[in-house]
């Protein structure tokens, strides 16, 4: 961690600084990055590390049930997610996961519900998922196909589900479908679904530039008892928009995280290859464009732990969460670009740091909603708010 000073910013308390420095001594000993191999088996794995560190607490609310805290910290989740990044992406993955994949239980659970999935969530046992994405509904949460049909004491559940991570190795899904109450968003109700649930099945293994478990889900007659619905029916989709409001945020620390990981790189870089008889840190252009960089994670920051902030204080943060994920992902991407230039061809050489960044950062502009999607948050908000 070689620049904590942002941790003395007045977005914090004291123990979120020492937070973050304790995981950052501890993932040094513990995290290694993943370069290859079985991924299902290495997210399992950290999956477990970071339940036996103690670390998965902070993803679920409630001391009862083995959370840090009666309510999710989102200055705690976001100073994880950002240590976790610079270490490894598929630790981030892992941990960002347990929360959104468990969050809607947090928020809305009931208390059996909560007793039954959110201490396993928290130790490590149980790995968790979300899944809302469909083949015809990404960004368009609302145009979802997916239907569940009350049947006595069950729901039917028939569709499909896409881009669920953790799909494949969850052993729960939460799941939104359709159930009919009114039309278009207000019929949306949200379910946990085991993943050994009859009807359920895995139906592709879906590979992408960073690799981490990836599935399209197929529901056939997919039966589920009434008593796993989470909510109310038809609340699903203002559930699912609180969980991503949470977690939205910390995507963008996730992305500042690679970020201050690609500036390590670049300056140590910088300062070590010989060129003309110096070093490549001497020429204006490469201070120019590491001045660039680092101004780049500042601002992202600041409306990253803003949003963080706001949210911890009982505010709505809609347009800032929308605010930090666009500006953090799209810096991240530029800053990460630039490491690379500053590497050179070493810089595209397969497993070298600046090179995974380089893979790792790129899906973070499309997933949890896509930086369009989120100027067309915070130009509702702004609209909404000036009528």
């Amino acid at each position: 961690m070689a620049n904590t000073a942002y941790l003395d910013w007045p977005f914090f308390e004291p123990h979120h600084g020492q937070l973050a420095r304790r995981l950052d001594v501890w993932a040094a000993e513990h995290i290694h990055a993943h370069t290859g191999g079985n991924v299902d088996q290495a997210c399992r794995d950290l999956v477990r590390q970071l339940g036996r560190g103690g670390w998965l607490g902070h993803a679920v609310a409630g001391r009862e049930v083995g959370g840090q805290a009666d309510v999710i910290d989102t200055r705690a989740i976001c100073l994880i997610r950002e240590t976790l990044g610079r270490h490894d992406g598929l630790a981030d993955f892992a941990f960002a996961m347990q929360g959104l994949g468990s969050g809607a239980i947090s928020l809305q659970g009931s208390a059996e519900q909560r007793r039954h999935y959110l201490p396993r969530v928290a130790s490590g046992q149980a790995i968790a998922a979300f899944a809302l994405s469909e083949p015809e509904a990404g960004s368009d949460v609302a145009a979802m196909a997916c239907s569940a049909r009350l049947e006595g004491e069950d729901y039917v559940l028939n569709g499909q589900k896409t881009w669920i991570s953790n799909g494949g190795i969850a052993d729960f899904y939460v799941v939104f479908a359709r159930t009919g109450e009114a039309p278009g968003a207000r019929g949306i109700s949200a379910f946990i679904v085991d993943a050994d649930a009859p009807g359920l099945s895995i139906a592709e293994r879906i590979d992408v530039i960073a690799p981490h478990p990836l599935a399209r889900l197929a529901f056939k007659d997919c039966r589920v008892a009434a008593s796993q619905r989470l909510g109310a029916a038809g609340e699903g989709f203002k559930l699912a928009m609180r969980t991503l409001d949470v977690f939205r945020t910390s995507v963008a620390a996730a992305a500042l995280g690679f970020a201050r990981r690609a500036l390590d790189e670049a300056l140590a870089r910088a300062q070590s290859r010989t060129m003309f008889g110096g070093v490549l840190a001497d020429f204006q252009l490469t201070q120019a464009k590491l001045a660039q960089m680092a101004t780049a994670i500042d601002s992202a920051a600041l409306l990253t732990y803003r949003a963080a902030w706001q949210r911890d204080q009982g505010h709505s943060v809609t347009r800032e969460a929308a605010m930090a994920k666009l500006v953090a992902t799209e810096n991240a991407q530029q800053v990460i670009d630039a490491a690379v230039q500053i590497w050179g061809g070493l810089g595209v050489v397969s497993q070298v740091p600046v090179e995974r960044l380089y893979r790792e950062i790129r899906a973070l502009r499309i997933y949890e909603g896509a930086t369009e999607v989120q100027q067309l948050i915070i130009a509702r908000e702004l609209l909404k708010a000036g009528a």
